[in-house]
């Protein structure tokens, strides 16, 4: 009814009245009714709707008038330019029949329906290329993945082809490898401003979980090319409806995109709306919203709805969300209203459950189609020279030869080596972890300055002051100073270090104090940032309330940067399972399946301590359930010393594999887990900890072995009951596994009788399960195994603080004094 001229009260004698227009039609001050609506019809009743009128920036809103109405929706393209888009529906719509033909029934998840996104693609990346853009990061799922790699990125037909018949070969380091439709890419295209290098990002069938890995590397190429960064390296997520409304990592992936740390510019999104979500078609259950896109809404992204079978609208629209994107660094949607031709993959018949659309599908003439005979209706080329257009690209698959845009031949891609030197080359590399003293007090010394008029709290004075005394070698060393002393001297050392996570800065449980806050005006001051001024980039943010799209942000950070120590710091490690998807996709299995190195750092808060089962596990078990071929590494450091060797071991050291850490919560404060300045000046990471007591190896008949904070439970329980016959060692780097430090320690202990592993969490959690085979591989056929802990559960700790009490003496009682007749 709104749409209605006499819902306001007019009527048709008033269609030839003259109206102001506003700023409606640029210099024209003044039309008849009948003109204005006609226009408005032309400019909001076509093949675009926009929404902006949320936005409640009003020059944006303004500048998104103004381009929109002073250009009438239409962009002046040349016979030429207009041939050009028919070539690219063309390539689009021949490889997906010649797909369909050859390999029958094969999966391909084709783009037929949607096949404007690649004249979107296409304009995108000839259009930044002109405008100084060096790199773009593409995320995307395996709907039209196939059709993008080789009429975008130039991915040769032939290997395509191989990939179909299965007899391409994996490449070097890659052990399971992947389906051809979750393969990364990366080409030098041709564009009028220069080569364009284009990144397809590797995707596992989790839907929209690439969407904060392409930030996370899009950040790091930015913050490789410096101030004008954001310039140069643009993101495009593309996404699909279903998806783009149903998958929480969008949101969080839109909620980062302004924040400081996880800034990159503004990111052009496509989401393929071909209205259905496998079978799902109804509205009613695919959202609760009435677009797809509405929850771009949260961060006032700007949302053009383009007809797909319109390809000049949608060159228009694209033009316009680039210009968007790069005049406010900001996000824009491009909705590309399509449908899918076929079912969810190629094998299914999606009439069974959607058969009145499919009817309507089938007598539909595809977009190449419609857009020929609007050129031939036009004078612009004949039904022959569009044939012959076909036809020539079906040749050049045919023969197997690139068909897309010219790729760079004389690419000057600077990074496309930097990860040679990190391939084959084993975890026990030695490495000099190590600082002299004269290094580790300028560290601490430097950190120790702040600027004028700047006040500490209280507290955090005392640290510092006590941070002092530690240096100058006066108070043993705790956690929070040997941390700061890992970064600073690495910074120091030229090496850039990365660290997000909800409470990073000052640290979940006070003791990073990494950022300080100014008392009398509550601005910050991060002492590591100003060491020197010849220092690695020290970027140090206390994360948004995520897990997955900060965790997925570091990851794909970190597959850019291997020089820069990357490190994801959860709240509790409990909470990590939040970003589970990250962990098993990408984290733990980006190497064997992609061949994509990571050195990302996680430090997980582990450890029970009576805090109820929601702040006691970082489900260890689970880490090292996902350990094969020496793909990730899981460590337990229980000392300052051992938490500084291992930080810079893992960026010193040519050897890029993920660190999980299960870091500690109480033992930061534990008056015996301490360190001196020679642990170091002198030291390095011990994978495997022995005795640290004097005791008589003859006397020792019992080897207890443990992880974690339950070692000093058993230590001081051993002192205070003076058992001589017990020998205590700490297994600090869990996996890879030190099979010859551990068959060194106990060749220690000639009576040796029986081997305990003891561990606080219960029996089918921790280390237990997932070690025990190297217990037996590395402990004499003669010795008893046997476990001492807690007793299997479904959760991993009791609510009770009492109850837990007993079972921690219980655990370590059993260790101690428990029966020895094997397990």
């Amino acid at each position: 009814a709104d749409m209605d001229p006499a819902y306001y009260g007019l009527s048709v004698p008033d269609m030839d009245t003259l109206f102001d227009t506003g700023a409606l039609f640029g210099q024209v001050d003044r039309l008849p009714l009948r003109d204005i609506i006609e226009n408005l019809k032309v400019l909001y009743g076509g093949s675009i709707g926009y929404e902006y009128m949320h936005i409640v920036d009003t020059q944006i809103r303004r500048w998104l008038i103004s381009r929109i109405e002073s250009s009438k929706n239409k962009l002046v393209l040349t016979a030429a330019k207009k041939q050009g888009v028919l070539k690219l529906l063309t390539a689009a719509e021949s490889i997906e029949s010649y797909l369909h033909h050859r390999f029958v029934g094969q999966k391909r998840f084709s783009l037929e329906g949607g096949e404007s996104l690649i004249v979107i693609l296409d304009e995108l990346i000839q259009n930044s290329g002109s405008n100084g853009v060096k790199e773009i990061v593409i995320g995307m799922a395996h709907r039209g993945r196939l059709n993008v790699l080789v009429n975008i990125l130039g991915k040769s037909p032939a290997s395509l082809f191989d990939e179909f018949e299965g007899t391409s070969a994996l490449s070097p380091g890659v052990k399971s490898g992947d389906v051809k439709y979750h393969m990364g890419f990366s080409s030098d295209v041709t564009t009028p401003g220069g080569p364009v290098h284009l990144t397809l990002a590797f995707n596992p069938s989790h839907l929209e979980i690439i969407n904060p890995v392409v930030e996370g590397s899009v950040k790091a190429r930015q913050d490789r090319e410096g101030k004008e960064g954001i310039n140069t390296v643009i993101p495009i997520l593309i996404h699909g409806d279903a998806a783009f409304s149903g998958q929480g990592i969008v949101m969080e992936t839109l909620n980062m995109s302004q924040t400081r740390a996880f800034y990159t510019g503004g990111t052009v999104h496509i989401v393929i709306n071909n209205q259905i979500g496998f079978t799902t078609s109804n509205p009613l259950d695919a959202r609760s919203t009435l677009y797809c896109t509405d929850v771009a809404s949260m961060i006032q992204a700007p949302v053009f709805h383009v007809n797909g079978d319109d390809p000049e609208a949608v060159m228009f629209v694209t033009e316009l969300a680039l210009d968007y994107r790069n005049t406010f660094n900001k996000d824009v949607v491009i909705d590309l209203i399509c449908y899918r031709r076929l079912g969810h993959n190629e094998a299914d018949e999606p009439a069974t459950t959607q058969p009145v659309m499919y009817k309507k599908i089938r007598k539909h003439q595809t977009t190449r189609t419609i857009y020929a005979q609007k050129l031939i209706s036009e004078d612009i080329l004949t039904l022959a020279e569009a044939n012959k257009m076909e036809g020539d690209y079906l040749t050049l698959l045919e023969s197997g030869q690139v068909v897309s845009r010219p790729i760079s031949t004389d690419s000057n891609y600077s990074y496309t080596n930097q990860w040679n030197d990190f391939l084959n080359v084993s975890w026990d590399v030695p490495c000099k972890t190590a600082i002299s003293m004269e290094h580790l007090r300028f560290c601490n010394d430097r950190m120790q300055r702040l600027p004028n008029g700047f006040e500490l709290h209280a507290r955090v004075a005392k640290v510092m002051e006590n941070r002092s005394k530690m240096a100058a070698g006066s108070l043993p060393l705790d956690w929070g100073f040997a941390e700061n002393i890992a970064y600073a001297s690495l910074l120091l050392e030229n090496h850039s270090i990365r660290l997000t996570g909800q409470d990073v800065g000052r640290g979940t449980f006070v003791h990073r104090h990494a950022v300080f806050h100014n008392q009398l005006n509550n601005k910050t001051y991060t002492p590591i940032k100003h060491l020197d001024k010849n220092q690695g980039n020290a970027q140090i943010f206390d994360s948004l309330l995520s897990e997955a799209g900060v965790l997925g942000f570091e990851y794909g950070y970190s597959t850019t940067m291997p020089n820069t120590l990357v490190i994801w710091e959860a709240q509790f490690g409990d909470f990590a399972n939040g970003a589970q998807v990250v962990i098993d996709q990408f984290i733990s299995s980006g190497e064997t399946k992609w061949g994509r190195l990571c050195g990302l750092v996680m430090l997980l808060p582990h450890g029970f301590e009576g805090q109820g089962p929601e702040h006691s596990s970082a489900r260890l078990e689970r880490y090292l359930q996902l350990c094969a071929d020496h793909n990730i590494q899981v460590c337990y450091p229980t000392t300052p010393a051992q938490i500084f060797h291992l930080l810079r071991r893992q960026i010193i050291r040519p050897y890029r594999k993920p660190l999980i850490i299960m870091s500690p919560k109480s033992l930061l404060r534990h008056k015996l887990a301490v360190s001196t300045l020679e642990d170091l000046t002198k030291g390095s990471f011990q994978p495997v900890i022995g005795e640290q007591d004097v005791i008589k190896p003859n006397l020792v008949t019992r080897f207890i072995l443990c992880t974690g904070k339950v070692y000093y439970d058993l230590l001081d329980a051993r002192r205070k009951d003076n058992l001589k016959h017990i020998a205590i060692a700490r297994l600090e780097q869990i996996y890879p596994f030190p099979d010859k430090l551990l068959k060194a320690e106990l060749a220690k202990y000639p009576q040796l009788k029986d081997f305990i592993w003891c561990q606080e969490e219960p029996k089918n959690q921790g280390a237990w399960y997932q070690s025990k085979h190297h217990f037996s591989d590395n402990v004499p056929k003669q010795i008893n195994i046997t476990y001492a802990g807690r007793d299997a559960s479904a959760a991993p700790a009791v609510g009770n603080f009492h109850v837990h009490i007993e079972q921690q003496k219980a655990v370590v009682q059993s260790a101690l004094y428990g029966n020895l007749s094997g397990q």
